[in-house]
């Protein structure tokens, strides 16, 4: 196959595109609603480690036979294991605990904050990612939006929500961390392995802590409802939404998938309104609409470098 067939092919695209890209959009837009409803029975830094335990399980039973399990190299691990930590000990052990004190649309707003740090950090550890002036605009225009979510939730939800969405923010910057190192650091490993074993060393702090702080999990309150919100982040929000979104990234633009990013957060919220009864402010939807059309600035890109983010890692899975 000649070079130039090679780089041309395109795998075909029938229904089964526009089906996943959907899915994707729905199940992502779902999971804050089912992080917040199995918060009611579960404790949340033990709630997000089994979650991804499970998750992992699902994983490696998929991949096994398919594609190479471990690390080629024995730095791969460190690699792994330091961004595993940041992206889903730290982002998400905040996440599932600011979801105690902040509502599940705020959360998923608060989290599209990722490609705001993101931007940040390739400018300071990747020669090719300078900051350019609509990038710089977009990330001003988000950061606006988040101060005025977080100085509406410190007046009108108290100090543990305004904590609370503070500690997503935080969170958020991790996980952007993360992924500019792991593309900085260039892995031959299937993406769905580095996700598994990132989870793997990332599980470990969430376990032990949670084992800590909130006592064994035989003693929780397993209610079927509880139960059944694991099962959908574990298979659903984590394992199958990992794979529909490798399987997307020779079939779609990567215009196309990033848009999933911003439909993402206003689902959340529709849902949090009609299925959770969560209410919102004004200046909070306001402050979101400018979170919003910040990542949307610094998503856009020219045709000349469309090709080149598609080698970016993901955002975190919400």
């Amino acid at each position: 196959m000649s070079i130039r067939s090679k780089h041309s092919w395109r795998p075909k695209v029938g229904w089964g595109v526009p089906i996943a890209w959907l899915t994707l959009c729905v199940v992502w837009s779902s999971t804050w609603l089912v992080i917040k409803i199995g918060l009611r029975d579960l404790p949340p830094i033990s709630y997000a480690a089994i979650r991804f335990v499970l998750a992992v399980i699902v994983l490696l039973a998929v991949s096994t036979g398919r594609v190479r399990l471990l690390p080629r190299q024995a730095s791969d691990y460190l690699v792994l294991a330091f961004t595993g930590v940041l992206m889903f000990a730290v982002n998400y052990g905040l996440l599932f605990w600011g979801e105690l004190h902040v509502s599940s649309g705020l959360a998923a707003v608060l989290q599209a904050t990722i490609p705001i740090f993101g931007m940040v950090f390739a400018h300071l550890m990747l020669p090719d990612e300078p900051l350019r002036l609509q990038r710089l605009v977009g990330a001003f225009l988000a950061l606006g939006g988040v101060t005025m979510i977080c100085e509406r939730l410190l007046g009108f939800n108290g100090l543990m929500a305004f904590w609370g969405g503070l500690g997503i923010v935080f969170g958020a910057a991790g996980a952007a961390f993360s992924n500019v190192l792991l593309k900085a650091r260039v892995m031959q490993l299937a993406p769905a392995m580095i996700a598994a074993w990132q989870m793997i060393f990332g599980v470990v702090p969430l376990l032990v802590t949670g084992f800590i702080v909130e006592g064994s999990p035989l003693r929780f309150h397993w209610s079927g409802l509880s139960i059944f919100c694991l099962l959908y982040l574990a298979v659903i929000g984590s394992a199958l939404t990992f794979l529909l979104l490798y399987w997307l990234l020779p079939r779609m633009t990567v215009a196309n998938l990033q848009a999933i990013s911003l439909i993402t957060p206003p689902g959340a919220v529709a849902l949090g309104w009609a299925i959770g009864g969560e209410k919102f402010s004004l200046w909070s939807l306001l402050g979101a609409s400018f979170v919003l059309a910040g990542v949307w600035m610094i998503f856009r890109k020219g045709k000349a470098r469309v090709r080149a983010a598609a080698r970016e890692p993901g955002a975190a899975l919400p």
